[in-house]
C-alpha cells in the first residue's frame, strides 16, 4: 500500500511553545486513516499544520511526493487537499448550490464545475431538494452535508475530516460517518481527526493516537482497540 501523505517529525509551535513534539505518521492511498485525540491533544494544531495555515518549524510534510510544508495554503489546496473544518462552518447567507460552487473555486471550467454539483446533489438528495435555500436556516445535520459537499468539489486526492461529530445527535453522527465511508468507497483517501472513538474505529482501516502532541500509538482498529492505554483513555 502507497502512502499518498507522510508526516515526518514535526513540530509547531504557538509563541515558541511547541504543540506537535515530532510527530510522524503517514496515510495509505485509497483507504480511511483515524487520528484519535482528546482535546488538546494537538489534533487541530496538526490539520493547520498539513493546511499550512500554521506551518510546522521542523519536520517535513510530504504529500504525493511534494514535501508541502511551508507552502501558501492556496497551493496546498490547488495540490488535491480538502479539508472538512471542526464545526461545519457554513455561508449561512448564501444558498446551498453557493455554497457547493464555492469549493470549486479554482476549477475554471463551467461544464465541470456542473458535473460535480450534480454528483454531490446524487449523493446528498436532501440538498437536491433545497439547492435554493439559505445555508444558515437549515439544521446542523443538513449544514453538516453541505459542508462535505463543498469540500468534495474540488475533487480531492485527500479529504481530511476535523471531528465530524461534533454538536450532532447520535443518529446524525451514524448517517455522517456512513457518508463517509461511502465517500471513501468512491476512492478518495480520509484522514479522519476524532474523538468519537467507536464509530472512528468501525469506519476506518488504519488509525493513530495523539495525546500531548506525540503518536502515543498506532495500529489498525482491531490493535487499537485492544490495546489497555486506549481503552481506559477512550473506551472508560
Amino acid at each position: 500500500m502507497s502512502s499518498i501523505l507522510e508526516i515526518e517529525g514535526v513540530y509547531t509551535a504557538y509563541d515558541k511553545a511547541d504543540v506537535l513534539q515530532g510527530v510522524s505518521l503517514s496515510v495509505d492511498a485509497g483507504r480511511i486513516t483515524c487520528l484519535l485525540g482528546s482535546n488538546g491533544s494537538g489534533k487541530t494544531t496538526l490539520v493547520r499544520s498539513i493546511l499550512g495555515l500554521t506551518p510546522p518549524r521542523a519536520g517535513r510534510i510530504v504529500f504525493n511526493g511534494v514535501d508541502i510544508a511551508g507552502l501558501p495554503t492556496h497551493r496546498i489546496i490547488a495540490a488535491g487537499i480538502a479539508c472538512i473544518p471542526e464545526g461545519r462552518k457554513v455561508f449561512p447567507k448564501l444558498t446551498v448550490e453557493e455554497n457547493l460552487r464555492i469549493g470549486a473555486y479554482q476549477e475554471q471550467s463551467d461544464k465541470i464545475i456542473l458535473m460535480r454539483l450534480a454528483e454531490i446533489l446524487q449523493i446528498f438528495p436532501r440538498l437536491a431538494e433545497r439547492r435554493s435555500q439559505l445555508a444558515g436556516t437549515m439544521s446542523g445535520g443538513e449544514q453538516a452535508m453541505v459542508s462535505i459537499g463543498r469540500g468534495l468539489m474540488c475533487a480531492p486526492k485527500l479529504l481530511l475530516v476535523d471531528e465530524p461529530s461534533l454538536g450532532l445527535s447520535p443518529r446524525l453522527v451514524k448517517e455522517n460517518f456512513n457518508i463517509i465511508r461511502s465517500i471513501n468507497e468512491r476512492g478518495i483517501t480520509v484522514l479522519l481527526v476524532e474523538q468519537n472513538v467507536h464509530q472512528t474505529l468501525a469506519i476506518s482501516h488504519y488509525g493513530f493516537v495523539l495525546s500531548k502532541g506525540r503518536v502515543s500509538a498506532s495500529g489498525s482498529p482491531v490493535e487499537l482497540a485492544a490495546r489497555q492505554d486506549v481503552r481506559d483513555a477512550y473506551f472508560g
